[in-house]
């Protein structure tokens, strides 16, 4: 728990976690929410108001509801595997190759060939972190076609696949995608 010193600095208190009672209070309003568990101390004051809210509005103290949310092993802000072929994924990895592009001298443009893992994070937007290969296509730059109308070289010595490590901030609000990392070999 969170609390303000007379400095005005921000400490952590530490929370025990406490068994769960079975003597409930009786009367009109339901009870409040407590943290059980060994992430107690981590969980913001977000989860709180999220299930103290839920308790509120509905009238019907659903404690399981609020037993799911504060013993969750997932971790506000932590990464989270998701499909590789989720369209947030694919849009991600498809702005990675057009930075990769716009990068390198190649004749021919690359395309994205295989996504094998995919991270997203909140963080003020999303952050999208992907494991991809990438390919070169029988498109060649001066023309900027689309991607989707690119095929891969089938020439044996024109062939080329990249191995790539990809991170995309994606500010839907703002409309705005970076890659900050771009990692290829």
């Amino acid at each position: 728990m969170w609390r303000r010193r007379a400095s005005g600095q921000m400490i952590q208190q530490e929370t025990t976690p406490r068994p769960p009672s079975h003597a409930e209070p009786q009367g009109r309003h339901p009870p409040p929410c407590r943290l059980w568990g060994p992430h107690a101390a981590m969980w913001p004051a977000g989860a709180l108001a999220l299930c103290s809210l839920i308790l509120s509005t509905t009238g019907d103290p659903s404690r399981d509801f609020c037993s799911q949310i504060l013993n969750s092993d997932v971790i506000p802000g932590s990464p989270k595997t998701i499909k590789t072929n989720n369209p947030g994924v694919l849009k991600a990895a498809r702005h990675s190759v057009e930075r990769f592009n716009n990068c390198t001298n190649d004749i021919f443009l690359f395309k994205e060939s295989h996504i094998s893992r995919a991270l997203v994070q909140i963080v003020k937007g999303l952050k999208y972190m992907l494991n991809l290969e990438i390919s070169r296509t029988i498109c060649k730059k001066t023309k900027h076609p689309s991607l989707d109308n690119c095929d891969f070289q089938t020439n044996s010595t024109l062939k080329r696949t990249l191995s790539c490590y990809s991170e995309v901030w994606v500010i839907p609000w703002l409309q705005r995608l970076e890659v900050p990392v771009l990692l290829c070999h």
